[in-house]
């Protein structure tokens, strides 16, 4: 009785909250720059610098130099860029992409796979992340707003199962072990 009344609640529904696509290159110069420009060709939006939190001696980072590149999608937008990238993992994630909080992330090695990307020289090969966040569609302006901030509740959190169901229901994954 009570799973009928979830599933009815239009609230609960789980959507896309945003996909974040995020380019690790270690270091500045010209192969940051690349990763900027690719995530921009692909996204269709502009990607922004993350910097280093703290020193690594052995790989020459101090802490804020900017070492990675990363742009954030929402919206409509996010659900077609996700189709876009499952091509090339085949519509296949595995168990261990989710997190407990039914977010998903998964890698794509080499760019050119991507569907409508074509190579370009002066980038040569650069792989890049996608982490898609899901959130039900009502109830989550509580955790966000600045008077009477509040934790989301456990019953309405996304659960690893929800976020596999939806991966499965939305965007046709099959899930292997």
């Amino acid at each position: 009785m009570a799973e009928d009344k979830k599933s009815k609640n239009v609230m609960l529904e789980v959507a896309i909250e945003k996909v974040t696509l995020n380019i690790g290159v270690g270091q500045a110069g010209a192969e940051l720059e690349n990763a900027k420009t690719l995530l921009e060709r692909l996204s269709g939006c502009k990607s922004v610098e993350t910097l280093a939190k703290v020193r690594n001696p052995v790989f020459h980072i101090k802490k804020g130099d900017p070492i990675g590149a990363k742009t954030t999608l929402r919206g409509q937008a996010a659900l077609e860029f996700v189709k876009k990238a499952l091509k090339p993992k085949d519509f296949t994630l595995s168990k261990r992409n989710f997190d407990s909080l039914g977010n998903f992330s998964f890698g794509v090695p080499e760019y050119i796979e991507f569907p409508g990307a074509k190579y370009d020289p002066k980038i040569g090969i650069i792989g890049f992340d996608v982490c898609v966040s899901l959130k039900r569609k009502g109830g989550w302006r509580i955790a966000r707003k600045r008077i009477r901030k509040a934790k989301i509740p456990n019953s309405h959190r996304i659960s690893r199962d929800e976020g596999i169901a939806f991966a499965q229901n939305a965007l046709g994954v099959k899930i292997s072990e």
